[in-house]
């Protein structure tokens, strides 16, 4: 039986299993375990539309706290198992479907691993969105600013609408690399040329 929230986030069955919240000792059900969690952390951006995850806000969320069985991911849990997220499949890990954001303290020393990208689409992933909804609105060619990508009345069905910036500049990079765009302007005023 699946569990909803108010925000009718709908939570797979294993979040009413209490072990899913306990670190497994045995490394094939600890690697399944992994697995579930990423996906349950993916499903839970998704459907709130977010890419950025801070751990300190989310360990008191429904996402890694399940009030009614009073189990929780405690901060360390949930950083092992975003860590994994960001690993490569072939190094044993979650397909790099997470990556860390680095920050500053005040005095400049990198701060732990408290904030990271969740990659539910990855940049070229939602390179191909953005390259698909070009073609079928007819727009190559054409010089789009970021603001109008993200905020324009023409992509309000578009899953980029509202989108983070730092993870549409991240896509767009992408199709730059790949010769399908060019980006161009200062920060907060970039345009876009898709060829």
């Amino acid at each position: 039986m699946a569990t909803s929230t108010t925000t009718s986030f709908t939570f797979p069955s294993t979040y009413n299993f209490p072990p899913f919240f306990t670190p497994q000792p045995n490394s094939t059900t600890r690697y399944s375990q992994l697995q579930k969690w990423s996906s349950l952390i993916q499903s839970w951006c998704r459907h709130h539309r977010t890419y950025r995850l801070s751990l300190g806000d989310a360990v008191d969320s429904p996402l890694f706290h399940n009030a009614a069985l009073h189990k929780r991911l405690d901060l360390a849990e949930a950083r092992v198992v975003v860590d994994w997220m960001t690993k490569k499949e072939e190094e044993g890990g979650g397909g790099q479907r997470a990556e860390w954001i680095e920050s500053a303290s005040a005095s400049g020393n990198t701060m732990p691993k408290s904030v990271a990208w969740i990659w539910w689409r990855r940049p070229e992933e939602l390179a191909d969105v953005l390259v698909d909804w070009i073609d079928a609105t007819g727009q190559r060619g054409m010089v789009l600013t970021v603001f109008e990508l993200v905020q324009g009345e023409a992509t309000v069905s578009q899953e980029f609408h509202g989108i983070d910036n730092d993870v549409l500049m991240k896509a767009l990079n992408v199709l730059v690399k790949r010769g399908k765009a060019s980006v161009f302007g200062t920060e907060g005023e970039e345009g876009v040329k898709f060829f």
